[in-house]
């Protein structure tokens, strides 16, 4: 049996440019792109914080460090720059690997750069707590 899975998760990202013009996608800043796992072309969900709306594109890299999260074609519709989003990807993995998946979970300030973390994220460490 597959399962879906979150592959991974960039968290509270601000929105800083919204098309309608342009072909489609979610142009994301390279580097946050690399470390979430999410390839270029790849279908991602978006989880609007500012709006409820959730909807899905696929994702383009952006300038690496640059802090760019833009959407682009029909997706702009859906947010305004400074919307804060959740940008997530899944993947479908059988039931042994599942026993052991850890998604790459990418924690972002106001401008879209890195943030360390100060606490371990509950559902993290409940499943450290649950592996073997």
């Amino acid at each position: 049996m597959q399962l879906r899975m979150l592959k991974g998760k960039i968290h509270r990202a601000r929105v800083t440019g919204a098309d309608l013009n342009y072909e489609g996608s979610i142009e994301i800043d390279s580097s946050l792109m690399d470390a979430a796992g999410i390839l270029p072309f790849e279908k991602v969900d978006i989880w609007s914080i500012t709006t409820g709306d959730r909807f899905s594109t696929y994702a383009l890299p952006a300038e690496k460090r640059s802090g760019i999260i833009a959407l682009n074609g029909a997706a702009a519709r859906k947010v305004q720059p400074g919307d804060e989003i959740i940008i997530t990807a899944f993947v479908s993995i059988n039931e042994k690997e599942a026993e052991h998946w850890n998604p790459k979970i990418v924690f972002v300030d106001e401008k879209n750069r890195f943030k360390p973390l100060t606490h371990v994220p509950k559902a993290i460490a409940n499943r450290r707590r649950l592996a073997p």
